[in-house]
């Protein structure tokens, strides 16, 4: 599916019923230098409003079964690697909007987890001479960071590393009280 085509997303959404678990995945990872803004408008154009979108046209579904977003946002999304920035900042952008819904669809009961992937041996990652995680094994552990309610989900061992870190750390404790906002401002309302 083309997930900057709202026609293609239309009709997905119509081939389904019920649905628990929506995951977003699509990625485009471009080499560039910032020189060129099609570039970066691309890469947010499918790693962004492409997850956007989907999420926005699923959340009814997802509303009523109480089910979970993943979205797929990359490590890169914390620290860019310069080789491709534009998909680092569509991710770091996309990283941000997860952790914005997250707090927001929470009273709905829809939980919205990030997944931080490390490299993972796919179409993105051949010629990278790094060691990477298996497609498969990087699956199971999303859907086993789903199901044990992880909100940020570190699926292969290189991200892995990096998530007691990142769960303990300044970044995480703000997004937190920035949460509690939302339910402050339900709550008054």
């Amino acid at each position: 599916m083309d997930v900057t085509n709202a026609a293609q997303i239309q009709a997905a959404v119509d081939s389904v019923d019920t649905l628990d678990v929506l995951v977003n995945n699509a990625g485009l990872q471009p080499y560039d230098d910032l020189s060129d803004r099609s570039v970066l408008e691309q890469s947010l154009a499918v790693n962004l409003f492409g997850s956007y979108s989907v999420t926005q046209a699923f959340l009814p579904l997802l509303t009523r079964s109480r089910g979970a977003v993943v979205n797929n946002v990359s490590l890169l999304a914390l620290a860019p690697v310069p080789l491709f920035p534009a998909y680092a900042i569509s991710k770091a952008a996309a990283f941000n909007m997860t952790q914005s819904l997250r707090a927001l669809l929470a009273g709905r009961g829809v939980t919205v987890h990030a997944v931080l992937t490390g490299p993972t041996d796919t179409d993105m990652t051949r010629g990278f001479d790094i060691p990477k995680a298996s497609p498969e094994s990087v699956a199971r552990a999303i859907f086993d960071g789903v199901e044990n309610g992880e909100e940020d989900i570190f699926p292969d061992p290189m991200s892995a590393a990096m998530a007691h870190g990142w769960r303990s750390g300044v970044a995480k404790a703000l997004e937190r009280e920035n949460a509690a906002l939302v339910q402050v401002s339900r709550d008054a309302a």
